[in-house]
């Protein structure tokens, strides 16, 4: 939710600084943040009404529940925190302030790494201390944000007058953020099915290598990522300010950037599977060998991935929710879901590895086809 209010505001706060609009710039984080703050409400409030259940379907015993149970208590009592420390600090990245923003997540992390190993061994307080500690270093995030929001620093105000209910901007919000929100969701969902589908179809050593699989593809995704929220403010910003050469300017180093990432990990990957997947794990000569194989497979595709990633943050830079969703939709739920229902009836194991490649090739087109259509409308303007 953090993620969702935070782009979403983000994404209008810097189209707005674009057309000089300071107003509702300002606008857009005072309701942003009545919505992190009721938002956080909610979820504290659902949170403690489910959390027995909630933590017996994610694997809770009856020996581990009551640590679990002691984490989640303390956690949720700082919701409001997180919400609102991570959201705005995407606002703040959004505004054009990137080393406030990283010094914001230094001391978020650092101060979490400090207090983690006092609580838990100094002061003996065990799996409590760890929550502690985490609510703490988003406090201090908060803490930061909020000051940062009030100083001279910042391009954009949060003034109390600003604090309160604007429908409009509030559906606007939700819709552009509502792209890495379903994704997110849509992840969860995703891993569950592949997890049946391994299970039945190779057992415990499968649901392992698809693990390693899912480790390397997150260490190369981060990287496109850090593309995407290094662009997004610039392309808000122009987009909003009619400055269309510059939007196509930063979406074609950012295609380049994100296609060398993607082709540079694709060949590492493709040379050396067996030596990657050892890095995980080196004493299992069966999972070595799942691994090997799933990772060859499932990375076919790795080249056309990156330029897809960073489409779906231009489009969503723009204020285009719908383009943006039903992209950021495509590869991993909608063409992959069907493939995974129907290839491993045919192919076994090899099926449900080759489901993810043929998603990314048949998704890639679909995003070729958006992309050109859209650079030709941005060419016109331009001129």
């Amino acid at each position: 939710f953090g993620m969702l209010i935070g782009i979403g505001a983000g994404v209008l706060v810097s189209i707005n600084l674009g057309k000089h609009d300071m107003n509702k710039a300002e606008k857009v984080l005072g309701s942003s943040f009545l919505l992190m703050i009721l938002v956080s409400i909610l979820i504290t409030v659902i949170g403690f009404a489910i959390k027995g259940p909630m933590l017996r379907s994610f694997g809770a015993t009856p020996e581990t529940i009551h640590y679990a149970n002691d984490f989640l208590d303390i956690i949720l009592a700082g919701t409001v925190f997180q919400v609102v420390g991570f959201s705005l600090n995407n606002i703040i990245r959004a505004e054009g302030n990137a080393k406030i923003a990283m010094y914001s997540m230094i001391i978020s992390a650092g101060t979490n790494m400090i207090l983690n190993p006092i609580f838990i061994f100094g002061f003996g307080m065990g799996v409590k201390g760890s929550a502690y500690a985490t609510v703490i270093s988003m406090i201090m995030l908060t803490v930061w944000v909020l000051i940062h929001f009030r100083s001279s620093k910042s391009v954009v105000k949060l003034k109390f007058e600003n604090i309160q209910f604007d429908w409009k901007i509030l559906l606007e919000i939700v819709a552009i953020g509502m792209a890495p929100f379903s994704m997110q969701i849509a992840n969860s969902v995703v891993q569950g099915l592949l997890n049946t589908k391994l299970i039945s179809f190779g057992g415990d050593l499968a649901v392992g290598a698809m693990g390693i699989v899912n480790s390397v593809i997150t260490l190369i995704v981060m990287s496109i990522v850090a593309i995407n929220m290094a662009t997004q403010p610039i392309i808000s910003f122009n987009y909003g300010a009619k400055a269309y050469s510059r939007v196509k300017d930063t979406l074609r180093v950012a295609i380049v950037a994100a296609t060398g990432i993607s082709i540079l990990a694709f060949i590492l990957v493709e040379m050396i599977p067996g030596s990657i997947v050892k890095l995980f794990n080196s004493s299992d000569a069966g999972l070595l060998e799942f691994g090997t194989e799933g990772l060859r497979i499932a990375m076919l595709s790795l080249p056309f991935v990156g330029f897809q990633i960073v489409t779906g943050n231009f489009f969503q830079s723009m204020g285009n929710a719908k383009v943006a969703v039903l992209l950021t939709l495509l590869r991993q739920v909608i063409i992959l879901i069907p493939l995974l229902f129907i290839l491993p009836n045919y192919f076994g194991l090899q099926g449900i590895w080759m489901s993810m490649p043929i998603s990314d090739f048949c998704s890639a087109i679909i995003v070729i086809f958006f992309l050109v259509n859209h650079w030709k409308k941005l060419q016109v303007a331009t001129v």
